[in-house]
């Protein structure tokens, strides 16, 4: 297969040195990894396999004047210090606010907004309950309460203990780590009373239903929140732990304001640059088109470097994955270093995908139904800002759509997230044209009905999502220039997400905090000396955070001065 070559001059700079620390992966939390690691004053390198940084943040132009966000499409969970600390604005990234920012449209002929107006939400939901209506503002504050409560723990290192051989002074670290982190979370929950933490305990355990329907009765409002526990996973909204999947889609902000999703402009490929540029700002290489094919191992059983598919070998005793957990320790890590259970567990984790991506070019915007005659506007309405819900009109609805996934089966009415960022972002489409993203589930990895690889199937579903477009906003099909599609298999080989998950792997609570991701080892470091994980599957986990990449440098960071 042909493959691109980096250039000579990054080549001759990669092998002429030893470097302090090496990334494999220019994904979000690699480069953010890289930034921190360089303003500490070390030499850094940052090896991406494709011709593009960002990983699943990127934007790329595949079709003329049409700027795809190809994997992620929103931004919400970039930590607070990561842009702050970065100074990522400086570097480029402007947010773009969306209000409302979702739409619910309904075949009956009615639909819900909800967005940061509260006096919109009230009145909006006030169409199909009053009681829903005064409840709402109750269940956003108690979430943002319990977000309030895991801010701490997504921006520092969990409590893990030690492993290994320790001298004396880390082992009083530890202790001091543990005892503080612990302590922090129990001045945390008595602030927030014993009834509030069943409340959490309850929403941490439960299935998104149960949750949603102690709160509402009306099933378009809880089908539009349910859609945060269930999206990017294979779960049905009746799955036990669904509600953390929820509480993490909302524990984001946009400029301080608490759960906001924002566009990004130019597209998620932004993000990935601007951490880029502070990266390389602070002396970091990025080399593009240089893919890792094995870690080096010296010696003494610790890591001496890694060697690249074309042969090139570059030195460091420090190496970061940003790859999923089973593509290190499993693909490139030789074998017979690791310990057999560590890989068991590995090996035997949850990275199954329900998700396709499918990123259009439209000559027009879609004409919901429901919206004719009850909005006064002629083209672009506050209908196409947000995260547009199709299919999701009831739980019931997504539940089934799960049903059809678990027997192995792409579902017959898919649940559609339909985002349309060039209704706020003009620097992504021609001028009177747009780019529209679907964020589709289920589908599973392997059909029992028929094969990604076949054009054919792959067109045949492709057309079952415009189609169900078409019941809400007749024409729509008709408005697609082109589009690119990515299902499991082409996320797993595209972008490297194992299996297709957007995660780097589950996010139930048995794969999360001191069990990501395996437990005995969230801390970042691995049990081979020198090499340490810094993507989605460390804490705190997945999404467009940073978190991981800046907990990682940091722990990278303090073993340097402690040796």
């Amino acid at each position: 297969m042909w493959r691109r070559k980096f250039s000579t001059a990054a080549s001759t700079a990669l092998k002429d040195k030893k470097w302090d620390a090496l990334i494999i992966g220019g994904g979000h939390n690699g480069l953010t990894a890289a930034a921190y690691l360089a303003r500490a004053g070390l030499s850094v390198a940052v090896l991406e396999r494709r011709h593009i940084v960002g990983g699943a943040a990127v934007t790329e132009e595949l079709i003329p004047g049409f700027k795809f966000s190809r994997c992620s499409y929103l931004q919400s969970l970039l930590r607070p210090s990561v842009i702050k600390e970065l100074e990522l604005e400086r570097h480029g990234l402007k947010l773009l606010r969306r209000s409302p920012s979702s739409f619910t449209p309904c075949l009956d002929g009615r639909y819900l907004l909800l967005g940061p107006d509260k006096e919109l939400n009230h009145s909006e939901i006030s169409k199909f309950s009053q009681r829903d209506a005064d409840a709402y503002p109750r269940y956003e504050s108690q979430l943002e309460r319990f977000c309030k409560f895991l801010d701490p723990i997504l921006d520092s290192p969990t409590p893990e203990t030690l492993q290994g051989t320790s001298s004396f002074s880390n082992k009083m670290k530890n202790k001091l780590h543990k005892s503080s982190f612990w302590s922090g979370c129990l001045q945390r929950a008595v602030s927030l009373g014993q009834k509030e933490m069943v409340d959490f305990m309850e929403l941490l355990l439960s299935p998104a239903s149960k949750v949603l329907n102690n709160w509402f009765e009306t099933d378009v409002l809880k089908a539009t929140l349910a859609t945060d526990a269930v999206i990017g996973t294979t779960a049905s909204v009746h799955t036990p732990g669904g509600g953390y999947v929820l509480l993490h889609h909302v524990m984001g902000e946009t400029n301080g304001e608490r759960g906001i999703w924002s566009y990004v402009e130019g597209g998620m490929g932004c993000v990935s640059s601007a951490i880029s540029q502070a990266a390389k700002e602070a002396g970091s290489l990025v080399v593009t088109s240089a893919e890792v094919s094995k870690l080096m191992i010296g010696d003494t059983g610790a890591v001496k470097g890694v060697l690249l598919a074309d042969g090139t070998e570059v030195q460091s005793s420090v190496v970061l994955s940003n790859a999923t957990p089973y593509r290190t320790f499993v693909e490139l890590v030789p074998n017979d270093i690791l310990p057999n259970d560590l890989l068991r567990a590995i090996k035997h984790a949850d990275y199954s995908s329900g998700t396709t991506k499918i990123n259009l070019a439209v000559d027009t915007l879609p004409q919901f139904n429901c919206c004719h005659s009850k909005m006064n506007h002629v083209d672009l309405g506050p209908e196409h800002m947000g995260t547009i819900h199709i299919g999701s009109e009831s739980m019931e609805e997504i539940h089934l759509a799960s049903q059809d996934a678990l027997n192995g089966l792409p579902s017959r009415r898919p649940v559609i997230e339909m985002t349309i960022p060039s209704s706020v972002d003009k620097t992504i489409s021609p001028p009177g044209k747009h780019v529209i993203n679907l964020f589709i589930q289920y589908t599973p990895y392997q059909p029992s009905d028929g094969s990604w690889q076949d054009t054919a199937y792959r067109e045949s579903f492709a057309k079952r999502c415009f189609s169900l477009i078409d019941e809400y906003a007749p024409g729509f099909s008709s408005s697609i220039l082109g589009y690119d599609m990515l299902t499991p298999p082409d996320l797993e080989r595209e972008i490297g997400l194992t299996g297709g998950n957007i995660f780097h792997g589950a996010m139930g609570l048995d794969s999360l905090f001191l069990m990501r991701p395996v437990k005995g080892w969230s801390n970042y470091r691995t049990p081979l000396q020198g090499l340490y994980l810094c993507g989605s599957g460390a804490h705190p986990g997945g999404g467009v955070m940073g978190a991981p990449g800046r907990n990682a440098a940091h722990a990278v960071i303090e073993d340097i001065k402690t040796k």
